[in-house]
């Protein structure tokens, strides 16, 4: 069985992803001013299912080794997020701005080495762009007040949600055998 076809047949697992992803930036921007635990609680899930997922594609397709670090770092982040419920604001900003840098530049690796002539290279490209982008701004701004925080993560899950939902509903499309 080819890469591409086991890319194709697992869609669903990335649809899983994007689909918790908006699910979670959704919820982000309509409860923006909730409590940090609140936080901790949604962004831990939200890593800890993504991670999941991620490692489980990652056993489907041969040679994914930066997935599966991928999804043991969202793992390990996603736990941590869970044992320490009383983290402070600028550690989650840095968990956060962490976890957004290392997904940005593996997705941005993967699009460029793995996916190279993947026809919809471009949305993981979009995605892996933002992630890092996302990152980089927490990272060197980590004053930013839990109401703004809240709003850009619930806007950025929303966004990389709908852009690997969209991913995913491009490989489910290939997968189809075509009908001449």
């Amino acid at each position: 069985m080819t890469t591409d076809l086991l890319i194709t047949r697992n869609w669903w697992s990335l649809a899983l992803r994007g689909i918790a992803a908006v699910l979670f930036g959704l919820i982000m921007l309509i409860r923006p001013a909730q409590t940090i635990e609140i936080l901790v609680i949604f962004f831990g899930a939200l890593v800890l299912i993504g991670g999941i997922f991620t490692i489980f594609a990652s056993l489907k397709v041969p040679g994914s080794s930066f997935l599966t670090i991928e999804g043991i770092v969202s793992v390990t982040i996603g736990l941590i997020a869970f044992i320490l419920p009383g983290i402070t604001s600028l550690v989650l900003l840095l968990l956060v701005a962490a976890w957004a840098i290392v997904s940005g530049i593996i997705q941005l690796n993967l699009a460029f080495n793995f996916f190279a002539t993947f026809p919809g290279k471009w949305l993981l490209v979009i995605t892996g762009i933002i992630s890092l982008l996302f990152g980089l701004l927490f990272a060197f701004r980590p004053g930013t007040g839990l109401l703004v925080i809240g709003r850009l993560i619930g806007i950025y899950a929303l966004i990389c949600g709908l852009l690997i939902l969209g991913l995913a509903i491009h490989l489910r499309a290939l997968g189809k055998p075509s009908n001449i």
